[in-house]
């Protein structure tokens, strides 16, 4: 399948190159915009595993599974992040505090009493008119 980046180098590669161009620019740019692609595609499809093993966790203890983590555990393994158990007090170390701000931050935040003065610019003397 042909991508846009294909037709933006079919059309740089058309012209004569020039010494100093900004077509070399150009190609340097294609390749890292090609590289930056094929990482997302990379990223989506492990968190696409992620996301669907985990529902399938979550499905399986709803349902009674006997081993209601087996889907989560083959896919972190598949993925080289299966913790042992060292790993294991480490991460939940980490995990702790970052729950607790996550929840703090979710918090709305306190809101404070307006008082009624006029409006102000600049000096206590100067009053806005209207």
């Amino acid at each position: 399948m042909r991508s846009e980046f294909d037709d933006i180098r079919a059309h740089i590669t058309a012209e004569p190159p020039r010494p100093g161009d900004l077509l070399e620019l150009a190609h340097s740019l294609l390749d890292d915009l090609e590289q930056v692609r094929t990482r997302e595609t990379v990223l989506r499809s492990r968190y696409l595993a992620l996301l669907t093993a985990a529902r399938a966790t979550v499905a399986a203890d709803i349902t009674g599974h006997p081993a209601p983590l087996t889907f989560l555990r083959r896919e972190l393994a598949e993925q080289g992040q299966l913790p042992d158990a060292e790993q294991a007090q480490h991460i939940l170390s980490d995990t702790m505090p970052a729950q607790a701000m996550l929840a703090r931050a979710e918090e709305p935040a306190p809101r404070r009493p307006r008082t009624a003065r006029g409006l102000h610019c600049g000096g206590v003397s100067r009053r806005l008119r209207g």
